[in-house]
């Protein structure tokens, strides 16, 4: 156990059966989640995000494994650990026939928190559901459940936020307004946990990545030392020069040139520099006005971790 972590994780393994037929849902499973960060979970549908999220609330037991929340033992004091973690579930699992009022009222009740101690406006006011704190669940849309969801984990003030796809379904605006508020949490000390599949998502915010496929961890890392796990690099010029004929130097990069005005090469930034390209196109006469170049993604380096 270690106080710098909001989350540890030991070899956690979570086994289903079905039919007869044993399934790793989740296979010697350990991450660190340091406190006051933003860490994001990513994998395709089935690696274990979701598993690994309901061990966390006690909805799943564990098979075997650790699990330490704000340096407390789940095994040894799951109640302590449940007021330390706030989920979001994935679905819109909300009692229709109840105001986002008395939603986040009744929440804290069964938190056990005093009435005198309850921040239900404060909340329904950062999450922007002020106005509509009398109307019942049922005809609110769907971006505006999924923030009355963020606002029901956060009743009891913990100190790690679970977000389990916070913005699936939800328009751009809400989506950029959560990005916002989950940064905000972020600043007021709280660890947030993201499972997403929207990498534009974790790219933008995510200080710490783990990639995880069929229940096993692929790559923990920064996500900054993720992006450059991988060197490949895109340019693309756009050439004035006509009928241009490609310098020996540049010939072994994988290029494209559309024989008028667009002359795109793919390269390894560890083996050769855009200097250099550069230099080589004006030895050769290859007059060009403009240079855009493209650095490898998180999406295009999740597809080649996974598969």
């Amino acid at each position: 156990m270690n106080n710098k972590f909001a989350i540890e994780v030991k070899n956690l393994s979570k086994i289903f059966i079905k039919d007869n037929q044993k399934i790793n849902a989740l296979q010697d499973f350990s991450i660190n989640i340091p406190k006051g960060c933003i860490y994001g979970l990513l994998g395709p549908n089935g690696a274990g995000k979701s598993t690994f999220i309901n061990i966390l609330s006690g909805i799943v037991k564990k098979t075997q494994g650790t699990v330490y929340i704000e340096g407390i033992n789940q095994d040894i004091n799951a109640i302590a650990t449940r007021k330390k973690i706030g989920i979001v579930p994935q679905e819109l699992n909300i009692d229709p026939f109840f105001t986002p009022f008395e939603l986040l009222e009744l929440q804290a009740g069964l938190y056990g928190i005093r009435k005198k101690n309850r921040r239900t406006e404060k909340i329904l006011h950062d999450l922007g559901l002020s106005d509509q704190r009398n109307a019942y669940a049922r005809t609110l849309s769907g971006g505006m459940r999924r923030r009355l969801l963020i606002a029901k984990a956060l009743v009891h003030n913990p100190d790690v936020i679970v977000l389990d796809e916070p913005t699936a379904g939800v328009d751009v605006e809400l989506r950029q307004n959560l990005w916002k508020y989950v940064g905000e949490l972020k600043q007021m000390g709280k660890t947030i946990c993201l499972t997403t599949h929207y990498l534009e998502e974790a790219e933008k915010m995510c200080d710490l990545i783990t990639i995880i496929n069929k229940g096993i961890k692929i790559i923990e890392d920064k996500k900054d030392n993720l992006l450059n796990l991988f060197s490949n690099r895109k340019v693309k010029f756009d050439i004035i020069s006509k009928n241009i004929s490609m310098p020996e130097k540049l010939k072994p990069l994988i290029y494209n040139y559309d024989g008028e005005n667009s002359l795109i090469f793919e390269y390894n930034k560890k083996k050769i520099s855009l200097s250099e390209i550069i230099k080589e196109l004006d030895k050769n006469k290859i007059i060009f006005s403009e240079i855009k170049t493209y650095d490898e993604d998180l999406e295009s380096i999740f597809l080649k971790i996974t598969k």
